[in-house]
């Protein structure tokens, strides 16, 4: 972390003020001594079109339910200071501070490039993942609306898509996904932290607040939409404390299906969820950075692809089991929702038999 970003105040409306050094380069501009960070504290979002040839991207991880994903934008405006994902911006030559949530990669071109991937004959049906990486719903999609145009793709293919936002404007495309439905082929999840909406508002400063998300659980789930809830992630000492309250208001408005992950900070997001805390819970930060390593094998974050998902020690096994015995009583997962290829189809070509 550079030292000209290093006391920059909270920014409304963002997830983190903060700017850290892309990992991956070497020459770095520096401030003049006089710089006063609070002339650009408020950065406003812009939107680089991203000219990609390609946009079903391939998942190797064993420990990620999925997969093949699309993925219309890179970088997310939700702004959410724990996303995963942040690192990733690095990438792109971008940072993974408040460049993730300010610097948006828009692929225009994404329905097309589906189009196009969905009608090569080498392609095997299978469910996408909208998005694996940055919430499809964020705002840029109510005027771009890239995911609408990649969902009527899909709907023209009969491909199957699961569907993961914190942003109740996947209402918007109930037309489409109740189409999809009918040939059992969409599942949207739901990614709530938490019920407070204050608090909710502090980590995901631009997402939907829990109420509305709860909303359009229900919204879905009475148009015959699968619904699930992740509560994901849970913050060890911050949030994991509203695991069942999390669970019981998402059955109880209509999702059949949960699943949950501790939190886990790799690279950078280390430094900004703990200038996070400093900014906003200083008196409990120490607590919760020790509940996190408690799960991380006395770490901030665990790569290892046996654990990180749920995290190690008698305290990330005591949230399993709050997790389990939560799930049977509201009926959470007691049945599996499969997506289905059967219907799947080349537009202007034979129906596709997988037998």
């Amino acid at each position: 972390m550079t030292a000209e970003n290093s006391n920059l105040p909270p920014i409304r409306g963002r997830g983190t003020s903060l700017n850290p050094t892309n990992r991956f380069v070497r020459i770095e501009l520096s401030r003049f001594e006089d710089y006063d960070p609070t002339q650009d504290a408020a950065p406003k979002t812009e939107f680089f079109e991203d000219n990609t040839s390609t946009i079903i991207a391939s998942n190797q991880s064993p420990d990620v339910g999925f997969e093949r994903s699309i993925n219309p934008y890179r970088g997310c405006e939700h702004g959410c200071v724990y996303c995963y994902a942040r690192p990733a911006h690095e990438y792109l030559g971008f940072r993974s501070g408040i460049d993730f949530e300010t610097k948006i990669m828009v692929k225009s071109k994404a329905p097309e490039l589906l189009r196009r991937e969905l009608s090569v004959p080498g392609w095997k049906p299978q469910m996408l993942a909208m998005s694996g990486v940055t919430d499809c719903y964020q705002p840029a999609e109510r005027k771009l609306k890239l995911t609408r145009a990649c969902l009527e793709v899909l709907l023209e293919f009969r491909n199957p898509v699961g569907i993961i936002t914190k942003n109740h404007l996947v209402t918007r495309d109930l037309d489409i996904l109740k189409q999809l439905a009918g040939f059992d082929a969409v599942m949207v999840h739901f990614s709530i932290t938490s019920l407070d909406p204050e608090l909710s508002a502090r980590m995901e400063p631009r997402a939907s607040s829990p109420s509305f998300r709860l909303a359009a659980i229900r919204e879905l789930s009475r148009a015959g939409i699968p619904v699930g809830i992740m509560a994901a992630p849970m913050i060890p000492g911050l949030t994991d404390h509203e695991l069942p309250a999390i669970l019981k208001a998402a059955a109880e408005a209509g999702a059949r299906t949960a699943g949950y992950v501790p939190l886990r900070l790799p690279f950078e997001n280390k430094d900004l969820f703990e200038n996070w805390l400093s900014e906003h819970f200083p008196d409990r930060k120490e607590k919760v950075l020790n509940q996190i390593r408690s799960f991380r094998g006395g770490k901030l974050n665990d790569g290892n692809f046996v654990s990180r998902m749920r995290g190690q020690g008698p305290v990330a096994a005591q949230l399993s089991q709050i997790f389990e015995v939560h799930c049977r009583r509201l009926g959470l997962n007691a049945r599996e929702v499969v997506l289905s290829t059967l219907h799947f189809r080349r537009p202007g070509g034979e129906q596709l038999s997988l037998f």
